[in-house]
């Protein structure tokens, strides 16, 4: 049947305004992700101390790097102190989910364990963190840091120089398997000049080695940001990357803390990674 020429302009109009209308909605709800993001960074649950390390970890143009938005399911590998955890939690709270992957508490008084106790305090403290779920994530080892296939974005913070070669494949193996097909690995890490030694630049890691082995665990390199770079960082120093802030390590006396103090944080890469949709 011919649609007479004013009802099919009319219905090009509506598909037009139909369109015109999706287009905004979709832009609307970017923007409230980045409004919900960048709120969070702002949030006074944060400690002054924190938020002085925003200029060094950049956290709304590393985030927005890897393609965050509030509706994602997300998966934060060893929260630490929860320095992202901060960020993350709130970011999320009511319209994604956060896992953080973290070591479990076996009874034992070490490190691994006491530091699940301290996060686990930490995110009893404050409403903000009442969503995130925590699961257990073992160096070295098979780990579900998440549901198989239920994640659209893994992130990695500084945590790639303490696992060493056969931790990060077995770690890329594991964000591989929580993500969903076309989800991301985010990977924030100090960056080992092209050329260097490791053995003279302790706590640096390789970026060509480090996208190798990513690939290796069957992801697709998606590109690298320079958002957390510093080129005053020449990755030579005493005691490694920890002569650097925040660390410190050479102490309050060390005659060139003021030094280290003006090169800042380490320089880091920022690499992503694409778990491919079909192989």
């Amino acid at each position: 049947m011919l649609l007479k020429k004013n009802n099919l302009k009319s219905l090009l109009i509506s598909a037009t305004l139909t369109c015109g209308a999706l287009i905004s909605l979709n832009a609307a709800a970017h923007a409230q992700h980045d409004a919900k993001l960048e709120k969070a960074v702002a949030g006074e649950h944060r400690s002054a101390d924190n938020k002085a390390r925003d200029q060094y970890r950049n956290p709304v143009e590393t985030l927005s790097f890897f393609g965050f938005n509030s509706n994602m399911t997300v998966v934060e590998i060893t929260p630490g102190g929860g320095w992202y955890t901060e960020i993350l939690a709130p970011a999320l709270k009511g319209t994604g989910k956060l896992y953080g992957a973290h070591y479990p508490d076996t009874g034992e008084d070490n490190y691994y364990s006491n530091s699940r106790k301290k996060l686990e305090k930490k995110l009893a403290s404050n409403v903000v963190f009442s969503e995130v779920v925590l699961t257990d994530f073992v160096p070295r080892k098979q780990s579900e840091l998440a549901p198989q296939g239920s994640a659209d974005l893994v992130l990695t913070f500084r945590n790639l120089h303490n696992w060493k070669d056969a931790g990060v494949e077995q770690v890329f193996k594991d964000a591989y398997n929580a993500l969903k097909p076309g989800g991301v690995l985010g990977v924030v890490e100090h960056r080992l000049p092209a050329g260097g030694d490791a053995e003279k630049s302790r706590g640096y890691v390789s970026e060509a080695k480090t996208i190798k082995q990513a690939k290796a665990a069957g992801f697709r390199f998606a590109g690298s940001s320079e958002v957390n770079a510093n080129s005053k960082d020449t990755a030579l120093h005493p005691k490694g990357v920890w002569t650097l802030p925040p660390r410190l390590a050479l102490g309050d006396k060390d005659k060139d803390k003021e030094k280290y103090l003006a090169i800042g944080e380490s320089d880091r890469m920022t690499l992503k990674f694409v778990k491919p949709k079909s192989k």
